[in-house]
């Protein structure tokens, strides 16, 4: 594999995104966001109309870093371009989203605590990249894909809003909470106590003093109150924790918490005609998964399974959380075909 940029069949675009429902945010976060779009091989000799695939990045991913390129391994819009590059899948228009916050992500939920990014996304960047661009503006041709948080994305926009999106891919997605973030609970109030006597506000002054100083306990405490952010904040934007100091439950703020699980939306009556209307759900991750969201896909797979969805792929493979992006472009191939009938 080359160590340096491959030449592409198709071509990618970025845009600027003023967005209305960003502005004013409650972190500050800014309101114009970049928008990297995807036309396949012979878009611009044609006049034909397109499949869009959205894509979601993970927790703490931002929209430039699509581009980092590590030994041995190809950033992935060239894996999504290779798909392309023969002629023997059926083209798409690919789009690239980004909701990052300051606290590292937003879920791409709507949240007193972060933002409207669900929104943005949907009332948003869908309508805004249909006038732009020859997609076939609607959701039988619509999908959303992404890996962790990104895969959260992917699995709970589609029931939120079946009128946006009709088919998903998720990589490892954020579900089954009971899983894959409630065992981190007392470790993230060990850390907490042991090095900020329990205060969030004394951890956020410290890493604000050492900017660029980040270490991976910093991600890992930022990470969980930021989920706390999306999931759980008051109407006046505080930040409600599901877990007190010892790291055990507390009760009414973990419900809200598994309200918005993946696993227990698919499971509700308000979201079972929103799943079972999807037209193909894919559903992987890892076996040796650090979170256990092998486990939280295995159980998001019985409930599409249960729903009726016509056409789910779902693979339990060898891997861990991350080094998986080569998972994303088998996805991709799979959705296009299935978004072309």
């Amino acid at each position: 594999m080359l160590p340096w940029s491959a030449e592409l069949a198709g071509r990618f675009e970025q845009s600027t995104f003023d967005s209305t429902l960003l502005r004013g945010n409650p972190l500050g976060d800014p309101h114009e966001r970049p928008v990297l779009v995807y036309l396949p091989p012979g878009y611009d000799e044609s006049e034909q109309r397109y499949p869009s695939i959205y894509v979601a990045m993970g927790y703490t991913g931002h929209l430039g870093m699509w581009w980092n390129r590590t030994p041995f391994r190809q950033p992935y819009p060239e894996l999504l371009d290779a798909v392309f590059a023969t002629g023997d899948v059926p083209p798409a228009i690919v789009v690239f989203v980004d909701a990052w916050t300051r606290l590292g992500g937003s879920q791409y939920l709507d949240s007193p605590g972060t933002g409207q990014y669900h929104s943005h996304l949907c009332d948003e960047i869908v309508p805004w990249v249909d006038a732009k661009y020859r997609t076939i503006a609607d959701r039988d041709h619509r999908a959303i894909t992404g890996k962790s948080s990104g895969g959260y994305a992917a699995m709970v926009t589609p029931l939120l809003r079946p009128d946006v999106f009709g088919a998903l891919a998720t990589h490892a997605g954020d579900a089954a909470f009971e899983l894959s973030y409630q065992p981190e609970f007392p470790v993230r109030a060990r850390q907490l106590r042991d090095r900020y006597d329990g205060s969030y506000e004394k951890f956020f002054a410290d890493i604000e003093a050492r900017a660029g100083q980040t270490s991976h306990q910093d991600l890992e405490l930022l990470e969980m109150y930021g989920y706390a952010a999306a999931y759980s904040a008051e109407a006046d934007g505080t930040v409600l924790l599901p877990y007190d100091e010892l790291g055990r439950l507390i009760p009414e703020v973990w419900e809200r918490w598994l309200a918005l699980d993946p696993v227990v939306m698919a499971g509700q009556p308000q979201y079972a005609e929103a799943l079972s209307s999807m037209r193909a759900v894919w559903i992987d991750a890892g076996k040796q998964d650090e979170y256990f969201l092998d486990l939280g896909a295995t159980a998001f797979h019985q409930v599409v399974r249960e729903a009726g969805v016509p056409a789910v792929q779902f693979e339990l493979f060898e891997g861990k959380h991350g080094g998986i992006e080569y998972r994303y472009p088998l996805a991709v191939r799979w959705l296009c075909e299935q978004l072309a009938g």
